[in-house]
């Protein structure tokens, strides 16, 4: 109870604004109310979170769990990225509808395309559970016993909660657990896509360009919700209606300038900001760079593959961006942990810490730092090896990877028939995924070029000629029969026969060594948390992201990657055209879009200077998950897509240095203009309210 007190406290303090945090949006009245307002705010924290009225929360959706969405009309219709709606319409996508190449519109409601498999999720309500789910957890507790007894107490906080038959409950954990919370939420599967540009301006620039600025990527798509008749969630059906929403952001036409105030709402991922300095230092010199190294080798054989041939790009587009994403992402990291000196700036708050608990009433505090030193040098092999396999064998090659769920099918045989056939089941839906866009060739030179990397006497690649797996037909076969004829089969399979020692080792070594030392530091963790917190209670603190919904704010404001370079704040469609080469897959641009330029055709949507803008940065705290979360200004309005961040600033999931870190949004004005003045669909402008909030 003493650390909620705190945490109130915390809450409440009115001090000079800052930006960076994550904030829960339930617990916004006080010092973050103040803080916002400060930077040119007009909201209150009742019009951004509230359970009696409607706010900008109700307007706010996980999207399929991994990134974010807002409603942006009141007929359901959904923005999110290009790159969060990749999967569905790369699903859509053939040689002879090349949706990802071409783009896709919707002109009616008819033409709206389902998607199986996708939801989006809604927050009705936040409540603070703390004290129900520690009842009873003591410091003398181990890991297991403390997780044990939590996971009872959370179980049966959901159960007696009161909701409605077509919601769910959630708890997660805050300040490395201790605080918890629990999130009513309402989840609709019936979700349709309505348009997406090309990927020649959804993901203009793509790898070159990813996480840097300058940006001129028009990462955007749109879907809308449907519900039954009484605006509830339902499975895909025919008689299904657009959802109506308790609440849409409208969007403004008048843009932004430096100094702007911006607000981020999403469900950010996962951030570390309070590791001691020897986890990041671990981190950013011994595990980034040993997967970073494994992602390059996959990546070019890859990317090769996908400039040889459309069937190929288009089999491999999503897997090739994914692999991407945080190859880069990791490199940039690493420079910013550098750049801002941040491991020697945590060493010296380690010292400002050391000092404070040298006092007598601190003395269960004064070994923490010691036992993280010790913690984190058993940790190491089995952070680096554990990190490498999964690289290896289960994100960057397929063939691995259907090894991988067969060790699982393996294990499950001696629980029974019953667990075997489930799990055989769930083997098979996998192995017909990854062969829907599997080209056996790409695949067996990644192997060639990734698996020495993880064992440098491994030069097996025969078995890419011999296995069964290559094949979905073949693959499925060895599949039928009995539990011991099927384990028969497998292990008589030239790639299941290689990969299974290894897997086995995962299983056997691994993982066990891994999950007992995490949890080990993670108990030291949470009592680091308390520690900071009750030791230097003037310092400003919010909880790590960890996939619910937040809050963060800042303004719009350019930034010096290093010296004598200054980037300012807002791209515009210029900067497509200097950066334009015919016919290359990261840099062309559409003709219709040429067209548009030379002509000056940019309707409504051009500012004060006659440019479009399509993309602006500001100092809002943002990581994975934050993708396709909007970007909104003082009033409430819509002014951007949250997408990326730049590759400097990366390193803000441990440390946040507002110098340097910035987020990239894609301009609302930007959206408006491909929608209307490129793609024709000016029906879904028509259904949107397009305000002029600065006149």
């Amino acid at each position: 109870m003493k650390l909620i007190k705190l945490l109130v406290v915390l809450i409440s303090l009115n001090v000079s604004a800052q930006q960076g945090g994550m904030w829960i949006p339930s617990l916004l009245k006080g010092m973050n109310e103040s803080e916002m307002q400060s930077l040119g705010s007009k909201l209150s924290a009742e019009d951004i979170y509230s359970v009696n009225k409607s706010s900008l929360k109700d307007a706010i959706v996980h999207f399929n769990g991994g990134c974010t969405a807002e409603i942006i009309s009141p007929k359901g219709l959904l923005l999110t990225n290009h790159h969060c709606g990749f999967g569905q319409i790369q699903s859509h996508s053939s040689v002879e509808n090349d949706y990802l190449k071409e783009g896709f519109w919707a002109m009616s409601h008819e033409q709206e395309l389902p998607n199986e498999n996708l939801e989006v999720t809604f927050i009705v309500k936040i409540e603070d559970v703390t004290k129900a789910v520690l009842s009873g957890v003591t410091e003398n507790m181990s890991p297991s016993e403390a997780q044990s007894l939590i996971q009872t107490n959370t179980n049966e906080v959901q159960k007696k909660y009161t909701k409605e038959t077509w919601q769910n409950t959630k708890v997660r954990p805050f300040f490395k657990g201790n605080q918890y919370f629990l999130f009513v939420t309402e989840t609709y599967e019936d979700v349709r896509l309505v348009g997406a540009p090309p990927s020649s301006i959804g993901k203009f620039g793509s790898d070159t360009d990813n996480w840097m600025f300058p940006r001129h990527t028009g990462d955007f798509s749109i879907f809308r919700i449907y519900a039954d008749k009484n605006n509830r969630p339902a499975k895909y059906s025919k008689d299904n209606v657009p959802f109506t929403p308790k609440h849409f952001l409208p969007v403004s036409l008048d843009g932004i300038q430096e100094g702007d105030f911006t607000m981020v709402f999403g469900f950010p991922g996962r951030t570390n900001e309070y590791l001691p300095a020897v986890a990041v230092e671990q981190i950013t010199q011994k595990v980034n760079p040993s997967n970073i190294n494994i992602r390059a080798k996959a990546l070019k054989v890859i990317d090769a593959a996908m400039k040889n041939d459309d069937k190929t790009r288009i089999q491999y587009a999503s897997k090739q961006a994914s692999i991407a994403n945080y190859w880069k992402k990791w490199i940039g990291e690493n420079q910013g942990i550098e750049k801002s000196n941040a491991i020697a700036k945590k060493r010296d708050f380690e010292a400002k810490f050391t000092k404070a608990i040298s006092k007598k009433k601190y003395a269960k505090y004064q070994h923490i730092l010691s036992d993280f030193e010790k913690l984190y040098a058993d940790f190491e092999p089995y952070a680096i090896k554990r990190s490498n396999f999964i690289e290896v064998f289960y994100r960057n090659n397929e063939l691995m990877n259907m090894m991988f769920r067969l060790y699982q099918l393996e294990q499950s045989a001696a629980k029974g028939e019953e667990a075997f056939s489930k799990t055989r089941q769930f083997v098979t839906s996998q192995l017909s995924r990854v062969h829907k866009d599997y080209n056996a060739n790409v695949d067996r030179g990644v192997f060639e070029a990734i698996m020495p990397l993880y064992d440098a006497t491994s030069t097996n690649s025969t078995l890419y000629v011999t296995t069964a797996f290559t094949n979905l037909s073949s693959a499925l076969k060895t599949l039928e029969g009995t539990p011991e004829e099927v384990i028969a089969k497998i292990n008589n399979d030239a790639a299941y026969s290689f990969a299974k020692p290894y897997i086995k080792e995962f299983y056997t070594d691994l993982e066990p060594n891994y999950q007992r030392l995490n949890g080990e530091i993670a108990k030291v963790q949470k009592k680091y948390m308390k520690a900071l917190m009750e030791v230097l209670p003037s310092d400003k603190y919010y909880p790590d992201a960890n996939s619910t919904l937040r809050v963060t704010y800042g303004q719009v404001k350019g930034y010096s990657p290093k010296d004598a370079v200054y980037y300012k704040p807002v791209s515009y469609i210029d900067g497509i055209i200097e950066k334009y080469i015919p016919g290359d897959y990261e840099f062309d641009v559409p003709a219709k879009l040429l067209e548009l330029y030379k002509t000056k055709d940019y309707g409504q949507y051009a500012d004060a200077n006659g440019k479009v803008p399509v993309c602006f940065l500001g100092t809002n705290h943002t990581t994975g998950g934050n993708s396709g979360s909007p970007a909104i200004d003082a009033e409430g309005n819509l002014i951007g897509l949250n997408f990326d961040r730049v590759w400097e600033g990366t390193m803000s999931d441990m440390n946040y240095d507002p110098a340097i870190c910035r987020n990239i949004m894609v301009d609302a004005r930007y959206i408006l203009f491909i929608v209307d003045k490129f793609a024709g669909a000016s029906h879904l402008i028509d259904e949107m309210k397009l305000v002029h909030p600065k006149k």
